[in-house]
């Protein structure tokens, strides 16, 4: 997950005639970009919770750990329609936009944009490895930085450009997963055991995983590293890469087309919510129809009846922009539009933060509550969290320039130790 970095002085002219890569000013910054890139992260943790709390076959079948009754199954339910894939889908978008951003600066300014973008590409991608293979397997810095470095190449094509060869790469996941339901019934009974074993799986497994990341973090790294491995192999190759690199591209394309930085019409945003909402809601919640008539059967659920939702998910996706940007462009609640874009200013920082205490609470280096907490405390924790960092960010950011995590990238990819502190006006 990405934030388009900042430094708050004023380039001296010497830096400009030397051509140094320098941060981005702060009078360069877009709030209503930073604001849905707040909105985002924030709205990333309702799904990313259930895999720091629970097994991780939980997060495509809600039946295959915990209650799924009453105020849990409307949480779940509640979870899935809203945000399941939607935020996701919405940060993977303006990943995209911020390539265009840095390097459009960076062109401005007279530097190299690949060395720029490849080399900041290059310390997301360790931070995501590291957070990935040593904190939390849900990570997912680690697949935008690799689809970052695949979708650079892409940034000087035309928004239509963009938007076609963006849905073709959409499609192809779905295309798979279709292919995948229909060949289910040629299929040999030792790979439907198989497929079954991880959609479902057996008691044994399911309390080999809770005893694990109930464990030291010695014992957690015994899940954490092949879960991590199939996430970067299998599962990048058949379906995140896909879906992560057309989505960066509608980005770069609604970028261009100035969609994400509230410079369309306030008709052309309330159209563009009013559409994604009414086609992208009806789809997902019929999804969950079909799925519990069904009863979370793996031979359709993990095939045929997650396409509700990833196709659902990108219309909601689209709605909720246009939402976050008719309320940043009317100037709608000023003060809460600052809150969201001071979360999206610091949202590395956010996201690892989140990391850190999730897993303080459920893991076994922690509190280890892993297993045992039901999807409605699970909600509240995220409240609890959301409120924190909307309180936290701002002040943060009155009295510094970036979050620490913001601010190590960017020393990292300037090579250079940038300021902290931010200088007061006399």
């Amino acid at each position: 997950m990405s934030s388009n970095q900042l430094a708050s002085e004023p380039l001296t002219q010497s830096i400009r005639q030397t051509k140094t890569a320098v941060p981005t000013r702060p009078s360069e910054r877009i709030v209503a970009l930073d604001a849905l890139r707040g909105f985002a992260i924030l709205g990333i943790l309702i799904m990313n919770i259930q895999s720091f709390s629970m097994i991780f076959a939980t997060y495509q079948n809600p039946t295959a750990y915990s209650d799924l009754t009453g105020l849990n199954k409307l949480v779940w339910v509640f979870s899935h329609v809203f945000f399941d894939l939607k935020f996701m889908a919405m940060f993977a978008m303006m990943f995209g936009a911020g390539i265009i951003l840095i390097t459009q600066s960076a062109e401005r300014k007279g530097v190299s944009p690949a060395k720029l973008h490849y080399r900041r590409n290059f310390w997301l991608l360790l931070f995501g490895l590291v957070h990935a293979y040593l904190l939390w397997v849900g990570d997912i810095l680690t697949i935008y930085a690799l689809c970052g470095f695949i979708v650079y190449i892409f940034r000087k094509q035309s928004p239509r450009t963009l938007i076609i060869i963006g849905i073709i790469l959409f499609i192809i996941p779905s295309a798979i997963q279709i292919a995948g339901q229909a060949s289910m019934a040629f299929a040999p009974a030792e790979a439907v055991t198989e497929m079954t074993s991880s959609w479902l799986p057996s008691a044994a497994k399911v309390t080999e995983e809770v005893v694990a990341y109930q464990g030291n973090w010695f014992e957690q790294m015994s899940l954490r590293v092949p879960q991590a491995l199939e996430m970067h192999t299998f599962i990048l190759f058949i379906y995140m890469g896909w879906r992560v690199v057309g989505l960066m591209l509608f980005g770069m394309a609604l970028f261009k087309l100035g969609v994400l930085t509230a410079e369309r019409s306030k008709q052309f945003y309330s159209r563009m919510m009013a559409v994604g909402f009414l086609i992208g809601f009806p789809l997902v919640i019929y999804g969950v129809v079909q799925n519990f008539a069904h009863n979370w059967d793996g031979t359709y659920s993990m095939f045929a009846g997650s396409q509700f939702n990833y196709w659902g998910s990108l219309f909601v996706s689209l709605g909720y922009i246009g939402m976050v940007m008719l309320i940043a462009k009317s100037a709608w609640m000023p003060k809460v539009v600052n809150r969201f874009a001071a979360v999206g200013r610091m949202a590395l920082t956010n996201y690892f933060m989140q990391t850190i205490i999730c897993t303080t609470i459920f893991y076994g280096h922690g509190f280890g509550f892993f297993g045992q907490v039901e999807r409605t405390t699970q909600f509240l924790i995220v409240l609890a969290i959301w409120a924190f960092q909307l309180i936290v960010s701002p002040i943060w950011l009155n009295h510094y320039r970036f979050g620490p995590f913001e601010w190590l990238w960017r020393s990292l990819t300037y090579w250079k130790l940038q300021p902290m502190k931010r200088l007061q006006a006399a």
